[in-house]
């Protein structure tokens, strides 16, 4: 169970199907990226990230990706 009082770091889990391996990644269709969810901290992101990534081991394009919502929400965050 989680501490309610305890801090969290926030981390988000999306990825789908890229139009290239190379360069920054650009998703094929945005419209069907996938939102795996929001996690309290890295660890429990990285937990899903590579159990969404394992899953789709298969399609070569397919990527997924542990995005820092606190960097994102304070770009100033170290």
């Amino acid at each position: 169970m989680t501490d309610p009082d305890a801090k969290h770091h926030l981390h988000i889990v999306l990825g789908g199907e890229l139009k290239s391996l190379e360069g920054h990644p650009h998703f094929r269709d945005p419209s069907t990226v996938e939102f795996v969810g929001a996690f309290p901290n890295y660890d429990e992101a990285y937990k899903a990230w590579k159990a969404r990534a394992q899953a789709t081991v298969d399609n070569a394009h397919a990527r997924y990706f542990i995005i820092d919502a606190d960097k994102l929400l304070d770009p100033d965050m170290n």
